[in-house]
């Protein structure tokens, strides 16, 4: 007992110093498309008992990734990121969402290991967070169209997948110039349940309109460019006639039937609620 209490001793005094500078990291799924974006969140916490200073030092990165491929390959990064310096204060965390697809080859079929990492130059050490996994799969394509483009020349063609998750079906988009082997993007457009196929339609300005039921009675409408961007994403409620995309005379596309439904929000201070063409156009929700 007398030889075991130093030892309890020494591993108390030393713990502390593990716990300097806390980090974690999360995905919000763990199964993801191949070139769909790959959103890590990484969470930083000062446990160091006063306000720290993160920063680069000489060829030193204050913040980096470890990532490892199937067999346990290590990836070099695509392009180095210069991350700024940062000031954390004591007892507070600092939470940033990075896109793993724009800084690793992560878009070949398989698993990942994932590990941040956050370097201390006040003690000239690394902390590390827990390792995750995530993979990378494929989607069922079922729509497909090759479509030129208006300025610049060049093809583009959209596709539409599907992939099935756990408690899910979610619609996914695909922007690619095959001829040069190029994925401008590849995202979600919402989840997708089996009343109705995705209808698909390409307007005079060969951009991709596409409508799918959501949910009972509710229709997701989006708008995809040539560039890959989503130009659009509102939804639709069915009222005494079922949405549908609709081409006019002019070679525009629309919606016909249904209802454009905007969630009601509370006015405060006298101020009229926003409305949703108000806000900017954006991805969907993560599923």
């Amino acid at each position: 007992m007398k030889r075991f209490l130093p030892c309890a001793a020494l591993f108390l005094i030393a713990l502390p110093g593990h716990a300097q500078i806390q980090v974690d990291l999360k995905f919000k799924r763990l199964q993801y498309i191949a070139y769909e974006p790959v959103i890590a969140t990484v969470t930083i916490t000062n446990l160091a008992g006063r306000d720290i200073d993160l920063h680069d030092d000489n060829d030193q990165h204050w913040f980096g990734f470890e990532v490892t491929a199937n067999e346990g390959r290590t990836l070099g990064p695509l392009v180095q990121v210069p991350e700024p310096p940062l000031q954390i204060a004591a007892g507070t965390s600092v939470t940033r969402k990075i896109d793993l697809g724009k800084r690793f080859p992560v878009s070949d079929l398989g698993v990942y290991h994932v590990r941040p990492n956050v370097y201390f130059a006040d003690l000239n050490k690394y902390f590390y967070a827990r390792a995750k996994v995530f993979e990378v799969t494929t989607a069922r394509p079922i729509w497909q169209q090759t479509v030129g483009v208006p300025t610049g020349g060049g093809e583009r063609t959209y596709s539409l997948m599907t992939n099935r998750f756990a408690d899910h079906t979610s619609l996914y988009a695909r922007v690619e110039d095959k001829a040069n082997g190029l994925v401008y993007s590849t995202y979600s457009l919402g989840r997708l349940i089996s009343f109705d196929e995705p209808h698909a339609e390409i307007d005079r300005d060969n951009q991709l309109h596409v409508l799918q039921c959501s949910a009972p009675r509710l229709w997701a409408y989006s708008v995809v460019g040539l560039d890959g961007k989503l130009l659009k994403h509102v939804s639709y409620a069915e009222t005494r006639s079922t949405p549908r995309l609709r081409r006019m005379a002019d070679g525009s596309v629309a919606v016909a039937g249904g209802m454009l439904d905007v969630p009601v929000v509370p006015a405060r201070n006298g101020k009229a609620a926003p409305k949703l063409s108000d806000r900017p156009a954006d991805l969907p929700a993560e599923d």
